[in-house]
């Protein structure tokens, strides 16, 4: 023990020598008394605890520093992450092995340089210039920006070809002393196919298979430019986008000079990036203060339920979170029409998995390729075939529309036409509002990542100028390009819909033959028209294998999100409404059971997995195939389903009307719509934040548990925010409308009877 305690007297003593500290002989002896004190023995280890470190850090003049030093053989390593610019003018040991890392690594993989292009801003050049002065110094900031560009990976065959590079080091990089910081630019390339066959083939497994085809030019807030490379390259902030596309053109002039490739590049300004303040606009500071507002106002309401007494304000315990909570988990009985729910509880899972089919490929895969590969197969019809998903719901809206409405005729002989339209509005607008409200004011400033501004910020800046075609119901008709939050188009389709209805369910009623004939003349109207557009203007509802993103968004412009063309499904729903109605006590005999159970199997296998070779990565486009298929799968899809519906309702128990008739479904009927309204959002938000390329798993990607809890939460808390608080709002408004009118009719008719 007095050996190793002389020793450390010793090291401490020549240690302190060699850089000239003063300790005297009272330090010695205090330090020797230290280590004696606490030096811990356990066969051939020593260790020297803190309390070392704590006594002599109460004598002055004697540097802490090199006490841990002594202790930890990293702690000079530790003590030089606090502050890399001070350790590297003070240590000098490290120049000579810079200088050949400098020598060979950065000859090996060049760094991203402006400063010897001709064409770009003085301010470029000058930053940039410092930048490779100090990297060939090895200085921190500089490394930072160098390691956080993108470099060339393994694994290019199998579609490694999107490329994040570190975007969170690239923000932190900055020379305070010059103001530079470092820039985040996320570069879109795009290859040509070349001339070469055997580099063709190369080309194709760069771009796995072009599942999708996309252009420089088409938009990438809905649908990914999949045919893009993103490479990212972190620059000085003194270098615009222009400048750096300018230095990209010119470097890829020199790279592929005399070959057979012939590329293109993008640095949109929404794609460059820097860790520099930005004050809030006045717009999402009101927006922020509404929602904290409101929400203080939600807590205040359900506090004053728990407390109120039986003359409680009805209009303030409508937003009480107990009492929506408590209607939000009731089970509804289904006293109506059957099957209702379960039928939306199913198509709606699916077009959930089909939306997140298609938000997966704005990810970077490592396995891109192979992915690609894996879902060139027949069973991925679930995720092809999504504007199928929404058929059902158009027809149930048809359906519930003019059952109600028949209804009300058969008691009343009248429909209170405004009244259903105000209905309507009290049931869509508040949640339609604040969903468009946060994504527009709130949502860009939560987070960010490298295709953050494509996913989140594009969308916002659209509804900024466009939210008010949303709220008038006409967003549909502007297209996908400009329409904000273009998800929620089957908002605008419905209520378009809706709107029409009563003119032609009045027709009905009152002239049922006639009624029947015009119906079935739009109907039959539509479905040529739907034939005729797709197959002349070569769309296709169906997502087949090398589908281009210009033609997802022509037929979505010019047939999907219209409602002429969605008319057909809507019509049979009205009329399965009216039958239901009429048929009340119509029972199926065993003949029509079983006809109407393999029609209904043939609607269904022909609708769903009859354009499954569409699927096949060895498909090519044939416009009858498309035209097809958007002309009669809805109606298949739908008589499947209606013919459930019908069945179940005038009395035929089978196994599928039982499950679909299961009142626990009518739970997930109560968040259906903020279902639909969040998911893309959610979806985007994923995107827009991922910041290094993953591995695609099928399970563990398109079945992604923490993302549907994710919607369902937040589902549930725009349902108890605003969907149910307004429709308490709304009833509390028709029991009062009910009184009044009753109160006329009580009344006229006494005055009836006295004359």
């Amino acid at each position: 023990m007095k050996s190793l305690s002389f020793a450390f007297i010793v090291t401490l003593y020549l240690v302190c020598t060699d850089i000239n500290c003063n300790i005297n002989s009272n330090y010695l002896e205090n330090a020797e008394s230290i280590f004696n004190r606490t030096l811990l023995s356990r066969g051939d280890r020593v260790t020297v605890p803190l309390a070392i470190t704590e006594q002599v850090a109460a004598t002055p003049e004697l540097d802490i520093d090199l006490v841990e030093s002594l202790i930890d053989e990293d702690a000079p390593a530790k003590n030089c992450l606090k502050n890399m610019s001070s350790c590297f003018e003070k240590d000098d040991l490290h120049q000579d092995a810079t200088r050949n890392l400098h020598k060979y690594l950065l000859s090996t993989i060049p760094p991203f340089d402006p400063s010897k292009t001709k064409g770009v801003s003085k301010s470029c050049k000058t930053q940039s210039r410092r930048y490779m002065e100090d990297l060939a110094k090895f200085k921190f900031w500089a490394l930072q920006m160098y390691d956080s560009s993108a470099k060339i990976p393994s694994g290019l065959l199998n579609g490694n070809v999107n490329q994040f590079g570190d975007y969170d080091v690239c923000l932190r990089a900055n020379l305070k002393e010059e103001n530079i910081y470092g820039q985040y630019c996320l570069a879109a390339l795009q290859v040509e196919r070349p001339d070469s066959i055997y580099l063709a083939a190369l080309h194709r497994l760069l771009q796995s298979h072009s599942h999708f085809k996309s252009r420089m030019e088409d938009p990438g807030h809905r649908v990914p430019r999949y045919s893009s490379i993103n490479w990212a390259l972190c620059v000085p902030d003194g270098c615009t986008n222009e400048d750096v596309q300018l230095v990209i053109q010119d470097s890829l002039r020199k790279i592929f000079r005399n070959t057979d490739f012939k590329i293109q590049s993008q640095v949109s300004s929404t794609m460059c990036q820097t860790s520099r303040p930005k004050a809030l606009p006045l717009s999402t500071i009101l927006g922020m203060s509404f929602f904290i507002g409101f929400a203080i106002f939600i807590g205040f309401a359900t506090l004053y339920d728990f407390v109120a007494v039986d003359d409680a304000n009805v209009y303030v315990t409508s937003f009480s979170l107990r009492k929506n909570w408590n209607s939000l988990i009731s089970v509804k009985k289904n006293d109506d029409i059957k099957a209702v729910h379960g039928i939306r509880f199913l198509n709606s899972l699916l077009l959930l998995l089909a939306h997140k089919s298609m938000a997966i490929f704005f990810v970077p895969y490592q396995n891109r390729t192979e992915m690609v590969e894996f879902i060139a197969k027949p069973w991925t019809v679930l995720a092809r075939a999504a504007s199928l998903y929404t058929d059902p719901f158009i027809m149930i809206a048809g359906m519930l529309t003019a059952h109600s409405f028949i209804g009300k005729l058969e008691k009343t002989n009248k429909i209170n036409i405004m009244q259903e339209y105000i209905n309507r509005l009290f049931r869509i607008v508040p949640t339609f509002a604040a969903l468009i409200a946060f994504c527009t004011f709130v949502l860009p400033w939560i987070d960010s990542g490298p295709m953050w501004n494509q996913v989140i910020t594009h969308h916002s800046d659209i509804c900024k100028q466009n939210w008010w075609r949303n709220l008038l119901f006409i967003h549909n008709y502007y297209g996908f390009g400009d329409m904000c939050l273009t998800h929620t188009h089957h908002i605008g389709i419905d209520t378009q819909l809706f709107f029409t209805s009563p003119l032609l369910i009045l027709l009905l009623w009152k002239y049922p033959k006639k009624g029947l004939g015009v119906l079935l003349f739009l109907a039959i109207g539509s479905t040529i028209f739907r034939y005729y557009v797709t197959y002349t203007l070569r769309l296709s509802n169906y997502i087949h294998f090398g589908t281009s993103i210009q033609q997802l968004f022509d037929t979505a412009d010019n047939m999907y999100i219209l409602p002429i063309h969605r008319a057909t499904v809507y019509i049979m729903g009205i009329l399965l409404g009216y039958y239901l109605r009429k048929l009340q006590h119509f029972r199926l005999s065993k003949i029509q059971i079983r006809i109407g159970n393999s029609i209904a199997l043939l609607s269904f296998l022909a609708s769903f997995l009859g354009p499954s070779f569409m699927g096949s990565i060895k498909y090519v486009y044939n416009p009858t195939d498309a035209a097809w298929y958007a002309a009669f799968a809805p109606i298949f899809w739908c008589i499947t389903f209606g013919w459930i519906i019908f069945s179940t309702q005038v009395g035929h128990e089978s196994s599928l009307g039982k499950f679909f008739s299961w009142p626990g479904f009518s739970l997930w009927t109560n968040i259906s719509y903020t279902v639909y309204l969040t998911q893309f959002p959610i979806f985007f938000y994923n995107v827009g934040t991922i910041k290094s390329p993953e591995q695609y798993s099928f399970w563990r990607t398109n079945i992604n548990i923490h993302e549907i809890f994710a919607i369902i939460a937040s589902s549930v808390v725009l349902t108890l925010l605003f969907e149910m608080p307004f429709q308490n709002i709304r009833n509390i408004i028709l029991k009062k409308d009910r009184r009044k009118l009753t109160e006329n009719d009580q009344d006229a008719l006494y005055e009836k009877k006295q004359t």
